[in-house]
């Protein structure tokens, strides 16, 4: 594989975060979309209201380039009845790849119930539609105990409940990149966290978020066993040269 093949490049703040118009934002994602199918690039990754607009351009463009779109995001706590809203309107708008964000904090709680039924019937809406589904755990609001846990958790309910479907289809996946850190501290990936993930996904794929940023950073986490990188800096990675400090 070549490292394009694991990258999702990545847009995710919204025209207030930027400073932008809607219609630059649009522009903006619209010209990801070019960039990704120009280097090859496996996926971008966008807000929901712009996967429709993005699906037509694909679609226009012949790309091979795959649509993912992030849910309940970035904070993960909208409950059951968001999360599969959104996702039903994602898939409906034609999204490939749905990003969920874990209710982490209710799992910190211990409302461990709650969470696996959000897991169990999120995942499942994305599988039966031929969907890749990907649980965002945040690592920077988790212990390393809990980041063991949780991604044990993601892992068993896949196993148990959902295994007729192939658990490569289903990713664990480091961070939001939106996460505030004491201090301003890196809120994504790093090698410690993805070592963690990767010892305990089993079967399942694991996708490294935030914080990579150059062509030796993705490597890297490829060496690690990630199978796909979010990053804003896909082109600069892919140019080697050193990216954007942004998701």
């Amino acid at each position: 594989m070549q490292l394009g093949d694991y990258l999702d490049s990545t847009y995710l703040k919204t025209p207030k975060q930027s400073g932008l118009s809607d219609s630059q934002t649009l522009e903006e994602v619209h010209k990801l979309t070019r960039e990704a199918t120009e280097h090859g690039f496996f996926a971008v990754m966008v807000r929901p209201d712009y996967v429709r607009s993005l699906r037509m351009l694909i679609d226009e463009l012949n790309s091979e380039v795959k649509l993912g779109t992030v849910i309940d995001f970035p904070e993960g706590n909208g409950g059951l009845d968001a999360k599969v809203s959104e996702a039903q309107r994602a898939i409906g708008d034609g999204a490939d790849e749905l990003d969920f964000v874990v209710d982490y904090r209710a799992f910190k709680n211990g409302q461990v119930e709650k969470v696996s039924e959000e897991i169990e019937v999120c995942s499942a809406i994305a599988l039966k539609n031929d969907k890749i589904v990907k649980w965002i755990i945040e690592t920077a609001a988790l212990t390393d105990h809990e980041i063991q846990r949780l991604t044990k958790l993601i892992r068993e309910i896949i196993e148990m409940k959902l295994a007729e479907f192939p658990p490569e289809n289903v990713f664990v996946k480091s961070s939001t990149g939106f996460f505030q850190t004491p201090n301003a501290e890196p809120n994504g990936a790093n090698e410690h966290v993805i070592r963690l993930m990767v010892e305990n996904a089993g079967d399942l794929s694991v996708k490294a978020s935030g914080g990579v940023r150059t062509k030796k950073e993705a490597e890297k986490m490829i060496e690690l066993g990630v199978k796909r990188i979010g990053t804003s800096s896909a082109k600069q990675i892919i140019s080697d040269a050193t990216g954007s400090t942004d998701y």
